[in-house]
């Protein structure tokens, strides 16, 4: 795949890969021949819109593991996946992020942060997972990391990491935990944006045409995003449009590599091995 030849041509506005390495069965899928794979969280719904029938949707953790294995060519996942490993290039333009409170990345608590000792991850998410490590760091703190074995809220640890629609779900729960916001926190702390997702695209496959393909994407995602809102059914509608007004964003620009810059600085300062630069493409 990765020195055939493509050809261009569009469907409903989006550049598509043709060449004779597709099947007559994929000839009218947009982002045929590539694998190409991503969240199901409600915030990668705007990357995703009208490709859902095209891509594997899986936690990143394990989209993670797929594109090590190369069972994918490209896959929305957590960006310390492509910050932990230098085979990937990032899709330039385009990322999960927030300025400030993201709602969907939270440290739920019932002692003071102060007292922590130990703390319970959903693992799906090394960003989050190693976010939640350099703002504990920056203030003295370094707690045991522990995987946290389920989402029963009920019986929900002391200390506990959660992450993308369960955490939205236990902050609409019945619960008595207190919230930290880890966009907040970062924002407190940097005076940054952080960015939780990127598009990772393998650097052994020609992947030009699916970079258009994924850009073109957001851009159709982003121009229907009231159509997003009022279809999704997760939570209320007025949630909804708030959460993708206020709190999520899909820019990848100059703001945005600052704080992945400010964030690579944090991980070489409190953890051990290597911390690759990102490569951006277009």
């Amino acid at each position: 795949m990765g020195d055939q030849v493509a050809l261009l041509h569009t469907h409903s506005g989006v550049p598509v890969a043709e060449d004779l390495s597709v099947s007559e069965h994929d000839q009218n899928k947009i982002l045929a021949p590539f694998r190409v794979g991503a969240v199901h969280y409600l915030n990668a719904a705007p990357l995703t819109h009208g490709l859902e029938d095209e891509i594997v949707f899986d936690k990143p953790s394990t989209l993670a593991k797929l594109l090590r294995t190369d069972e994918l060519d490209a896959a929305l996942v957590s960006l310390a996946e492509v910050l932990f490993n230098d085979h990937y290039e990032v899709l330039d333009g385009t990322a999960i992020g927030s300025l400030g409170k993201v709602k969907s990345v939270i440290l739920a608590h019932r002692k003071p942060i102060e007292q922590i000792r130990e703390v319970y991850c959903d693992t799906a998410s090394l960003t989050s997972v190693n976010l939640l490590r350099v703002i504990l760091a920056e203030r003295g703190l370094k707690p045991e990391f522990k995987p946290l074995s389920s989402y029963d809220f009920g019986s929900l640890p002391d200390f506990a990491l959660l992450i993308g629609d369960p955490a939205l779900d236990f902050v609409f729960s019945n619960h008595s935990h207190q919230i930290l916001d880890l966009g907040s926190a970062w924002f407190d702390m940097t005076g940054l944006p952080f960015v939780y997702g990127v598009w990772a695209l393998r650097r052994d496959v020609n992947t030009f045409t699916l970079r258009w393909q994924l850009t073109a994407a957001r851009q159709v995602g982003m121009a229907n995003l009231n159509h997003i809102v009022r279809t999704r059914t997760e939570y209320s509608e007025e949630f909804r449009q708030e959460y993708f007004d206020r709190y999520i964003h899909y820019n990848l620009g100059e703001e945005q590599k600052r704080g992945i810059a400010k964030f690579i600085e944090l991980l070489r300062k409190h953890t051990d091995g290597p911390v690759y630069d990102p490569k951006f493409v277009q």
